[in-house]
């Protein structure tokens, strides 16, 4: 594996690993978590690479091994599409897919909003209401940040909790980050016609229907796995089912 730092849009110090050889592919991770957690660590991002990709994994500011600035000026609307933006460009790629898990797949729904053409794109994680809505989520992760501890055990606040203080989140900077978040009108999402592939846990309803989020994509095919929010992205069954969609080629 290669690490190294890229500048965001702002010149942030960024982290980015990379792993295999071929097509590019840039993976981008959930939130509270890092390339590390959602790609690596479980062996998705080895499948990927040993189909013959060139798995490239950005950690977002405000987490993993990147900056995480507490300037309010460092997280405008779109911040994390403006440094995957910047990315593309500082890596020279012209032809390349893309996928993210959660936070990620939103961002890439940003992206493609905002012009990004990659051949092919994996919305993972993700459901029709996390696109086109989220202030939900945003305000459920928002009292788990102002309230880290006292919630029933076994409930999904406990469960965020003890995931950022497993992850050593920097609270102040990924609140920032939560306030920047753009929705996705479903009118947009019809005009996106990039081939699409929507991949998620058969039991994860955390950020609305995947089948609906399949439906209102002109170009995407659904594809359910075992799991929920938290449990799919660690299965093997989420590298192998991206691998082989990818195998699948054009």
């Amino acid at each position: 594996m290669l690490a190294g730092r890229y500048r965001g849009f702002d010149g942030a110090d960024l982290a980015v690993a990379e792993i295999g050889e071929g097509r590019p592919i840039i993976l981008l991770h959930g939130l509270f978590s890092s390339g590390e957690m959602n790609w690596r660590k479980f062996g998705a991002a080895a499948e990927i690479a040993g189909a013959g990709f060139r798995a490239i994994m950005p950690d977002f500011r405000a987490h993993g091994q990147s900056a995480a600035p507490h300037d309010l000026a460092a997280y405008p609307p779109d911040v994390l599409a403006l440094d995957i933006e910047a990315l593309v460009a500082q890596l020279g790629l012209t032809d390349f897919d893309l996928a993210g898990y959660s936070l990620g797949a939103r961002t890439l729904v940003r992206l493609l909003a905002r012009g990004m053409q990659p051949a092919r794109a994996i919305l993972a994680g993700m459901g029709l209401e996390g696109i086109t809505g989220g202030t939900r989520r945003a305000d459920f992760f928002r009292r788990v940040i102002d309230r880290p501890d006292g919630w029933p055990a076994g409930s999904p606040e406990a469960f965020a909790a003890a995931f950022m203080k497993q992850n050593k989140v920097d609270t102040a900077a990924v609140r920032l980050l939560l306030n920047s978040q753009q929705s996705t009108p479903a009118d947009v999402l019809h005009t996106l016609d990039t081939r699409c592939l929507v991949l998620c846990g058969v039991d994860d309803r955390d950020n609305g229907s995947a089948a609906d989020l399949a439906l209102a994509l002109p170009n995407a095919a659904l594809v359910e796995i075992p799991g929920n929010h938290m449990s799919a992205v660690t299965k093997a069954d989420f590298g192998t089912a991206i691998a082989a969609w990818l195998g699948h080629g054009y």
